[in-house]
């Protein structure tokens, strides 16, 4: 697998907490979207760390094709 698995062509709004580290994942296997759950062992993929610099909501990569990852960048509305 050299491109990643599209999990949706949305955004995923995650609630986070400042000071708190968040895994997404970047190969799109995951069952526990957007994050990661080792989906991606024994491919080129690893997770990105995400640490919340304050509390609010975040809007996770879906498409797993974002120039701005682990953040959504809009690149889903032309996939």
């Amino acid at each position: 697998m050299s491109q990643p698995h599209i999990a949706q062509k949305a955004p995923f709004p995650v609630a986070v907490e400042a000071g708190k580290s968040y895994w997404w994942c970047a190969c799109g296997q995951s069952r526990n979207q957007p994050f990661c759950d080792g989906s991606h062992k024994g491919s080129a993929f690893s997770p990105m760390e995400y640490k919340a610099a304050e509390a609010g909501t975040v809007y996770f990569c879906g498409c797993k094709h974002s120039a701005k990852a682990p953040l959504c960048d809009g690149t889903h509305k032309s996939l």
